[in-house]
């Protein structure tokens, strides 16, 4: 794919990773394994308080098709079939599920050197139609990211962003839930050595004129290890700690603490990922 200004969904994401990415109150165990024939298999678990989930996905590439069916313990058959560079910059994307039959979509992916462009549409009598768009480059970008539903005639969705990206600081302004609420985000790379960084985000609801303001940081403890924080203005804090104890094989524990509520226990996640 061309350099740009990247798709819609990039506005924003790394100050969301640096501050969301990992956090979690599950126990989640995830091994992947591949066939001889270059079939990868990958069966996760999750513990969700007294409930486990479980899917097993596969995954098969054939020059430029990825092709992964996922069933999980609810008897759920979820297809993705991905067709990377049909022609030079474009992506193609078919996803179903079964027995839902109205989940079925077809998503359109463009990147250019100053464009980027998703469309989608569900494949239904009255389907849903999405469209972003981001124009300008990998310094500045503008986009947009409409939904509309083809069968009440109304817009479901309509949100707009703007970014600005430097070598260690990336700044994003993102206006959504039809114009309800205003986003503010930052990330800077403090130290690019030891991983190093901060990030804020700023989120601001016109209709209840409720703030909620999220900083955290990251930093590398040593070329295997990780460790990230996150606050907000109502006094939850999270902390993990990720360790690369093989190549793509993580171990990660997180915590999070209700700084206001201290007659609470504070809960705790684990992650385990496991690559051959």
């Amino acid at each position: 794919m061309v350099k740009g200004p990247g798709l819609y969904t990039d506005i924003g994401k790394r100050a969301r990773d640096l501050l969301y990415r990992d956090h979690q109150a599950d126990h989640k165990f995830t091994i992947t394994t591949y066939s001889p024939t270059g079939v990868a298999i990958t069966s996760c678990g999750t513990k969700k308080g007294e409930v486990f989930l479980a899917d097993v996905n596969t995954q098969l590439k054939r020059n430029n098709i990825t092709t992964d069916i996922k069933v999980d313990t609810n008897s759920n058959l979820a297809t993705t079939i991905v067709i990377d560079e049909p022609a030079p910059g474009l992506k193609a994307i078919l996803s179903f599920k079964v027995p839902d039959q109205r989940s079925g979509k077809l998503e359109l992916q463009y990147l250019h050197d100053y464009a980027g462009i998703c469309t989608s549409i569900g494949l239904t009598a009255n389907p849903i139609v999405n469209f972003s768009g981001v124009m300008g480059n990998n310094v500045t970008a503008i986009g947009t990211d409409v939904s509309f539903d083809t069968k009440t005639g109304n817009f479901t969705k309509y949100n707009a962003g703007i970014s600005f990206s430097n070598a260690d600081l990336i700044a994003a302004l993102t206006l959504n839930d039809k114009g309800d609420s205003l986003n503010a985000s930052y990330y800077h790379t403090v130290n690019p050595l030891t991983n190093t960084a901060v990030g804020a985000e700023v989120n601001h609801v016109f209709s209840t004129n409720e703030n909620t303001i999220t900083v955290g940081t990251q930093h590398a403890l040593d070329p295997l290890t990780t460790v990230k924080a996150r606050i907000n203005n109502y006094g939850k804090a999270n902390a993990l700690i990720q360790h690369e104890w093989r190549p793509k094989s993580l171990f990660t524990i997180s915590g999070e603490f209700d700084t206001k509520a201290v007659d609470k226990s504070p809960k705790f996640g684990l992650a385990l990922v496991l690559k051959p």
